[in-house]
């Protein structure tokens, strides 16, 4: 239970509630996904010419589809339909994108608050397994509460592990190595070698169950709650690219996706599939959410695989934003809404805004390159002439710095 002190003028009142009832609370603003909306209210005649033009050609649905009132799985066949290449066989993959809620309360002890949500990612890996994902993408920060909005360092930064051999990479390079899969697992990483230096990170791990690679956080916010530069600051491996079993993959992280530089550098280094692992809320980049991580797609000729939390975590202590607004105990809605979206822009319909779910996507990679021939834009975008226009850019900039 918490105990939450609001004040009122010269009096306290302290109010006693639970978790999971100020969750449902915030959860039930808008339940529904844009996808659920049109479905209810556009007249069925319609409805196909509406979602043509809005979300592109209706991808096929795999017969996967499961759903309870906390959990749902959803399964769509990305795929070009529409080309058929005589020297290339499909090159198909399924991938698999994991969203969300935290499962204690953020009081509890923080290795009970770790194994919790180990415990219920375990299920939800297994049944990627049954679905035969080749490559799975968990959330930004799956192990733990998003609570770089707090800027306490403690408890929070005990949940900073090893990108090598930390509790995260140790249960997740089982089930890896169980089920021949390659994981991403976001993380906040406690860099020992580099004087305990902390990283919002992306470790891939490889299906033999040993790390492949690491992905450090390009961007980082400074808005509203985002107080992430409290714990670390931008990373420092650039823009790699992944050369797995099933394909070359890349991450995105998060606040990365609203720099279109960020999504370019990864597809010149030759990802076919990019992974944007984020934690991000109601009110504030919603409107953004359905189209960033598209566009990305659109101009780069590759897949893009949006992963986003769920739920509202509500912390002992309030903190403030410095907008003047009232003190508060919880960030926002982390609103799910999950998708991927396919080279030539088509995209899924996204998983609930308030449940956890598991969304199963099938790709054909061939499909990116036969984008780049049919609109060109990997041809036509004038590196060239942006580098040096760019680097013009930057030396007037530091000219008149200095």
């Amino acid at each position: 239970m918490f105990i939450l002190l609001l004040t009122q003028g010269e009096s306290y009142h302290i109010y006693q509630t639970s978790y999971c009832e100020i969750t449902s609370q915030r959860a039930t603003k808008m339940s529904e996904t844009v996808e659920q909306i049109l479905e209810k209210y556009i007249p069925k005649d319609k409805l196909a010419n509406v979602r043509l033009a809005l979300f592109g050609p209706s991808p096929r649905p795999l017969d996967i589809a499961w759903e309870d009132a906390n959990f749902e799985i959803k399964g769509w066949q990305m795929i070009n339909r529409a080309t058929f290449e005589e020297f290339r066989a499909p090159r198909l993959v399924r991938v698999g994108l994991i969203q969300h809620s935290i499962v204690s309360p953020t009081t509890e002890y923080i290795e009970k608050q770790r194994n919790a949500i180990q415990n219920k990612l375990r299920s939800y890996i297994v049944q990627a397994a049954q679905y035969n994902v080749n490559i799975l993408c968990l959330q930004e920060a799956w192990p733990m509460p998003f609570a770089f909005c707090t800027r306490e360092k403690y408890p929070w930064c005990e949940f900073a592990e090893d990108a090598n051999t930390g509790s995260s990479t140790e249960f997740l390079s089982q089930l890896a190595k169980k089920y021949n899969m390659v994981i991403i697992s976001p993380i906040l990483e406690r860099d020992s070698s580099d004087g305990d230096t902390l990283w919002n990170t992306c470790v891939v791990i490889n299906t033999d169950g040993t790390v492949l690679g690491k992905h450090r956080k390009n961007h980082i916010p400074r808005v509203g709650d985002f107080n992430e530069s409290t714990y670390y600051m931008e990373g420092n491996t650039g823009h790699p690219v992944f050369d797995t079993p099933f394909g070359r993959i890349a991450i995105n992280i998060c606040y990365g996706r609203h720099h279109p530089l960020n999504w370019l550098m990864f597809g010149l280094n030759g990802a076919e599939i990019v992974f944007n692992p984020c934690a991000t809320i109601d009110g504030l980049s919603e409107h953004l959410w359905p189209i960033e991580a598209r566009c990305a797609a659109v101009a780069n000729s590759y897949y893009t695989c949006a992963i986003n939390r769920v739920g509202t975590e509500v912390f002992e202590n309030e903190f403030t934003s410095g907008d003047k607004k009232p003190a508060h105990h919880d960030f926002g809605h982390f609103y799910g809404s999950s998708y991927i979206t396919a080279p030539d822009g088509t995209r899924t319909p996204g998983l609930s805004r308030h449940k956890d779910g598991l969304m199963v996507g099938e790709l054909d990679l061939n499909m990116c390159r036969q984008v780049k021939d049919i609109w060109g834009f990997r041809m036509t975008q004038r590196l060239d002439m942006y580098a040096k226009e760019l680097t013009e850019y930057v030396s007037k900039q530091n000219a008149k710095r200095n």
